[in-house]
């Protein structure tokens, strides 16, 4: 005698659904925040200030991606 088992996984609610949205949002938001902020911390120092820190100015947006975002 053969048996068959058919399970549904739990679906999401509408607010389940809404709230991984807005958490999503959240999160690039504040991801993107980080980038302008860096972007113009950076933008802000002389080039003898970002020497010192071992940046160029053409890096400002490379350094603030990696900051925002990771490699």
């Amino acid at each position: 005698m053969a048996y068959v088992n058919v399970s549904r996984g739990a679906t999401l609610g509408m607010a389940d659904r809404m709230a991984a949205i807005m958490k999503t949002a959240r999160i690039a938001m504040d991801r993107r925040r980080v980038y302008t902020q860096t972007v113009r911390e950076l933008g802000g120092l002389t080039d003898r200030e970002l020497g010192d820190l071992g940046i160029s100015r053409s890096q400002i947006a490379e350094v603030a991606h990696e900051a925002a975002y990771g490699k």
